[in-house]
């Protein structure tokens, strides 16, 4: 239309044209562009969701036949999302299908604003816990969007960094017990410096989620040296804990590795007096690995819920 409208003006023969006729024709102008922005988003859109529908049937048939997976007591297959990244959020659910709760009593460090954690869903079911997180403008909103349950004395939340010095004055403060059900530890670059303090402070989760770096090989015992200033600010795979490091750290406290989720970002430990049969053995790191899969980072089902 913009050529058409600039064709006419250059050409001789055309008539002069009113202030009227301009502002028409820059308004066509406007509803053309407008339409053809909603084609391009319309475009963007549906082919994301192929892209993704795509992603999720790959992933679901390489779960569904590969015979890593096909052992019942193998958590991948369980994974399910409604708030967690990934598919914590069903694989959490199955491991207190197997074992059982005691107190509902939950801890999340590193929980962003809220909406998308490990123990959100456990608090929309009736848990209770304490969320810790060190971005304050983060902290506001979560407040914000959990205000009833702060009301309620369901949730604390913790506005500060933790570090290997502070977890268990940071616990004690927020009125943790020593012994309770579930721990998701997420923060980037001291994952297994705090996770060890955590556990050498005396306490004892039984079920714990921790972020582990799949890009170190399974068989390698390293993490990242101790910088309680540390973050991870250039997106590179140089940050945490290996898998066989926080297997160590965690068997060393009493707890085992009983699986990972597949897009190789968390890993699940339990208590060994809770173990049973329920899980498959053996707990090591070179049996139970994910490597990194986040390109297949995605969402099932609908969009999520945002408050």
């Amino acid at each position: 239309m913009l050529r058409r409208w600039l064709s006419k003006l250059r050409d001789p023969n055309t008539p002069a044209h009113s202030g009227r006729d301009l502002e028409q024709a820059i308004n066509g102008l406007r509803e053309e562009v407008s339409r053809l922005n909603e084609k391009v988003e319309s475009i963007r859109v549906h082919t994301w969701i192929d892209k993704e529908a795509g992603i999720i049937q790959a992933q679901d048939v390489a779960i569904m036949t590969a015979p890593r997976y096909a052992d019942p007591k193998c958590l991948v297959p369980h994974q399910t999302q409604m708030f967690s990244q990934n598919g914590e959020d069903g694989i959490i659910a199955e491991v207190f299908r197997r074992v059982g709760t005691s107190d509902r009593f939950f801890v999340e460090i590193g929980v962003g604003d809220g909406l998308e954690n490990n123990t959100r869903l456990l608090l929309q079911i009736g848990w209770r816990g304490v969320w810790i997180e060190a971005d304050e403008s983060a902290v506001a909103q979560a407040r914000q969007h959990f205000s009833e349950e702060l009301a309620d004395g369901r949730l604390k939340i913790v506005s500060t960094a933790v570090t290997r010095e502070n977890v268990a004055d940071v616990l004690r403060g927020a009125e943790v017990p020593e012994a309770f059900d579930f721990v998701s530890l997420d923060i980037d670059m001291n994952t297994g410096h705090v996770w060890e303090a955590l556990l050498q402070a005396g306490y004892q989760p039984r079920v714990a989620c921790v972020e582990y770096n799949a890009s170190v090989p399974p068989s390698v015992d390293w993490q990242v040296p101790y910088d309680p200033a540390g973050q991870w600010t250039d997106g590179s795979n140089y940050f945490g804990a290996g898998l066989k490091t926080l297997e160590r750290i965690s068997r060393e406290a009493g707890m085992s590795l009983v699986g990972c989720e597949y897009l190789g970002a968390n890993a699940f430990f339990v208590r060994q007096e809770d173990l049973g049969d329920h899980f498959l053995e053996p707990f090591t790191a070179e049996r139970h690995y994910e490597p990194p899969r986040f390109s297949l980072l995605n969402h099932r089902g609908h969009r999520k819920h945002k408050s």
